[in-house]
């Protein structure tokens, strides 16, 4: 083979090393391109999760580790704060800021793993309830219109006392907290999707209808499903804390951030950082998942995107 055509080849196929070489230059034009409110939601968003992954390799304490002769101390800047004790301690003597670690950790685990079963719930009858029409769609509509009437907190009491107070119950219980958003709009879509020119064609074409469902359908309501979970997510952390307050959450001394703000609500005239440094963080969780939710939305979003 002739220099020249190998020349030729290496122009056809390109180099194998060079789609590396620009990826690192593409994700540097996105970060660019961001306005400076987003790129410090992207880098708080990466230090939340870095912080809960790590939590056992850069708390300074065991959570657990309890040492009543410093109990109540403030954090470093006060007269009675204890040197290594960056957020003070609780009740028990406890490092409030290794119990804020883990209770990140325990927090971001429950409220992901419930998130995904909401969507896994809601978008699965969703698009049964739209694709099959008749009968399932009629009885999905009535199971929705039963999770919006009744209370939700009913059905979390419930649980607990049927099946206690474990970490998959409360897994479980939030996953089916907010299913019936995600069969709204998933259904909502496909009805949308069934009169459009392409799907009448592969139905013309002779396409069976779980052909139709997962080769059109389906790639075509990822992009709403993928917004609605990440803006439903924050309203599982906060769901998540209120059952936590409340104590349906986890049994103690398991720490989330929600039971840490629920235990601390007695301590909050003499030791206020106790309920501060969880509810901060519940907040700042809350405002970073909500706003990358928001600019996914008016990325995806074709007529929003177009403006």
């Amino acid at each position: 083979m002739s220099d020249t055509t190998i020349g030729s080849l290496r122009e056809t196929t390109g180099n194998p090393f060079s789609v590396q070489r620009r990826i690192p230059g593409k994700a540097w034009r996105l970060w660019v391109g961001l306005d400076w409110p987003m790129r410090l939601v992207l880098v708080l968003a990466a230090l939340l999760v870095f912080a809960a992954l790590t939590a056992p390799l850069i708390s300074p304490y065991e959570p657990n580790a309890q040492s009543l002769l410093l109990r109540l101390k403030p954090p470093i800047g006060f007269m009675e704060a204890r040197a290594g004790h960056l957020f003070g301690t609780d009740e028990l003597g406890r490092d409030v800021l290794t119990r804020c670690l883990y209770g990140l950790q325990m927090t971001l685990l429950i409220a992901v793993s419930g998130a995904i079963i909401g969507m896994l719930i809601g978008g699965t009858l969703g698009l049964l309830a739209g694709a099959a029409g008749g009968t399932a769609d009629a009885l999905v509509m009535a199971l929705v219109d039963i999770q919006i009437a009744v209370p939700f907190t009913l059905v979390a009491l419930l649980a607990v006392a049927v099946f206690g107070s474990d970490m998959h119950v409360l897994i479980v219980v939030l996953g089916i907290a907010y299913w019936e958003q995600y069969a709204r709009i998933i259904r909502g879509e496909v009805l949308k999707l069934r009169e459009m020119p392409f799907i009448e064609a592969s139905r013309a074409a002779g396409a069976s209808p779980l052909r139709i469902a997962f080769r059109h359908i389906v790639p075509n309501v990822i992009s709403p499903l993928v917004v609605m979970f990440t803006l439903n997510f924050s309203n599982i952390v906060l769901l998540e804390s209120s059952l936590s307050f409340l104590g349906l959450g986890l049994s103690p001394p398991t720490a989330t951030l929600g039971s840490m703000v629920g235990i601390g609500r007695d301590y909050m005239h003499t030791a206020p950082w106790i309920v501060a440094a969880p509810a901060l963080l519940i907040l700042l969780i809350t405002l970073v998942v909500q706003m990358l939710g928001d600019r996914l939305r008016d990325r995806m979003d074709v007529r929003l995107r177009d403006r």
